[in-house]
C-alpha cells in the first residue's frame, strides 16, 4: 500500500498550549517532536514561547499522513518526560492544514486516512493516463509543413485509454526545449511527454541534447550512424531518447511520421510493463532500425552515408 504524502501548503506552524518551561532545552524539545513525527531533527524548529504557548515550525514541504495522524497523546507524553517541561491534561496541539491530523482521535484517523488513500489512488490513476505531445522545428512552427505526428499519437493513445494534449511547437534550441519540458513535467500533471523531431545529426537538431540537460542518465540509443561531414551532418548519428523528470517519463522520437507510427506500439507496451527507461528506449530503437533498414534497401540516396547501429 502506498502511503499518502501531503503537501503542507505553507501551513507549517503548530502550537502547544498550555505548556510550562523551566530551564528546558529547546533542542531536546525539537528533537523529541521530530522523533515522534518520524522527521529529521533539522525539520523541526522551536520558533517562539510566549505566555505558555510554544510555537513549532515544520521546515519541510510534505508529510507522511501515517507518521503524524493521532500522535497528540504520544507527543505530549514524550515532552512531559523532558527536564524542565510541564504539560497538563488541558494541554492541546493546534495547527491549520494537514498538521491538524496530529490531534485526531482513532476513529477520525481511520476515516481520514481511508478517504485520503482513495483520493490519492484516484489522482494517480488519472495522472497515469495523461500525455502531452510537443512537435519541434521551424518548418512546423512556420506552418510550412503539417504536423501529422500529434494527431497520429493522439489517435493511438486515446484508443488505448489515454487523454492526450497538444503542446506548443518547440523551436530548435536546447535550453528552450529543456525549459518547456521541465515546465510540463513539473506543472502539467502528465505521466508521459512525447516530443517528435529534432533527434537527427544536423546542428539544428537539439532535442536529445535538451533531454540530457533534464536527465543526465537518459537512455539515448543510436538508430543509425553517420560519418561526420557527410552532407549537413555534424553529429555521428541519429538517436532517440527516453528520460525522466519529476516522475514524468519523457520520450523523444524522430520526425518522420512512419517512424513515429512504428514507435507507438512499443511505447504503450513498455508503459503497460512499467519498463525501465533503458529497456523502453531499446524497444523503440529496435523498431526504428528495422524501418531504416528497409529504407536503405530501397533508396541509397535517401540515407547516403548512413549505417545501422547494432
Amino acid at each position: 500500500m502506498i502511503k499518502p504524502q501531503w503537501d503542507l501548503l505553507n501551513k507549517t506552524e503548530m502550537t502547544i498550549e498550555p505548556i510550562s518551561l523551566q530551564k528546558a532545552n529547546l533542542n531536546d524539545i525539537a528533537a523529541t517532536i521530530a522523533d515522534v513525527l518520524a522527521m529529521e531533527q533539522n525539520d523541526v524548529f522551536v520558533s517562539d514561547l510566549r505566555e505558555n504557548v510554544l510555537t513549532i515550525d515544520i521546515l519541510k514541504g510534505c508529510v507522511d499522513a501515517y507518521n503524524i495522524a493521532g500522535k497528540k497523546k504520544e507527543l505530549l507524553q514524550r515532552l512531559a518526560e523532558l527536564p524542565g517541561v510541564r504539560v497538563t491534561d488541558a494541554t492541546s496541539i493546534r495547527s491549520a492544514g494537514m498538521l491538524g491530523w496530529i490531534a485526531l482521535d482513532d476513529d477520525e484517523i481511520q476515516q481520514s486516512l481511508k478517504r485520503s488513500e482513495e483520493m490519492a489512488q484516484e489522482i494517480r490513476q488519472k495522472l497515469s493516463k495523461r500525455v502531452i505531445v510537443f512537435s519541434t522545428g521551424a518548418e512546423v512552427a512556420n506552418k510550412k509543413i503539417e504536423d501529422t505526428n500529434t494527431p497520429t499519437i493522439k489517435n493511438y493513445f486515446e484508443h488505448e485509454g489515454y487523454k492526450v494534449f497538444q503542446g506548443e511547437v518547440l523551436k530548435d534550441d536546447k535550453l528552450f526545449i529543456a525549459a518547456k519540458l521541465r515546465e510540463a513535467a513539473a506543472m502539467g500533471g502528465y505521466s508521459v511527454i512525447i516530443t517528435t523531431g529534432g533527434v537527427g545529426a544536423e546542428d539544428k537538431d537539439q532535442t536529445v541534447e535538451a533531454m540530457k540537460e533534464i536527465d543526465p542518465d537518459a537512455a539515448t540509443p543510436y538508430i543509425c550512424h553517420f560519418k561526420i561531414g557527410t552532407g549537413r551532418h555534424v553529429k555521428n548519428g541519429v538517436k532517440i531518447a527516453v528520460g525522466e523528470y519529476n516522475g514524468t517519463l519523457i520520450i523523444s522520437l524522430p520526425g518522420p511520421n512512419d517512424e513515429v507510427k512504428a514507435s507507438l506500439e512499443p511505447i504503450v507496451n513498455g508503459l503497460k510493463m512499467s519498463a525501465e527507461k533503458q529497456d523502453l528506449a531499446e524497444l523503440i530503437a529496435v523498431n526504428l532500425r528495422s524501418i531504416l533498414r528497409k529504407k536503405i534497401q530501397h533508396s541509397d540516396d535517401m540515407v547516403s552515408g548512413c549505417y545501422l547501429s547494432k
